[in-house]
């Protein structure tokens, strides 16, 4: 699943290769320095389409989707197992 950690690791990775500092990234796609600074230390929690649409456009690169391929978890799911883990624990 991608996630905005991915995201930034795949703008830092491609800004580098096009050797372009995050000042330029920033006026090109007019997104701010400090927002691209975010998204590549994994420091924003969230960030509108446009706005990622924008610096990928710049970075050559775009979105794509796709069928999942396995389904995740859900919360419920994950405390459920804990749940089951902690009971065997208790009978051991």
């Amino acid at each position: 699943m991608l996630d905005l950690i991915s995201i930034g690791d795949e703008v830092v990775r491609r800004r580098k290769a096009l050797k372009l500092s995050q000042t330029e990234l920033s006026r090109r796609a007019r997104v701010s320095r400090a927002t691209i600074d975010g998204l590549e230390n994994a420091r924003i929690g969230e960030l509108g389409f446009s706005k990622v649409t924008r610096l990928l456009t710049v970075l050559g690169m775009e979105l794509r989707l796709e069928t999942a391929r396995s389904r995740r978890p859900t919360l419920d799911e994950l405390m459920q197992e804990n749940r089951n883990d902690q009971d065997l624990v208790r009978r051991s």
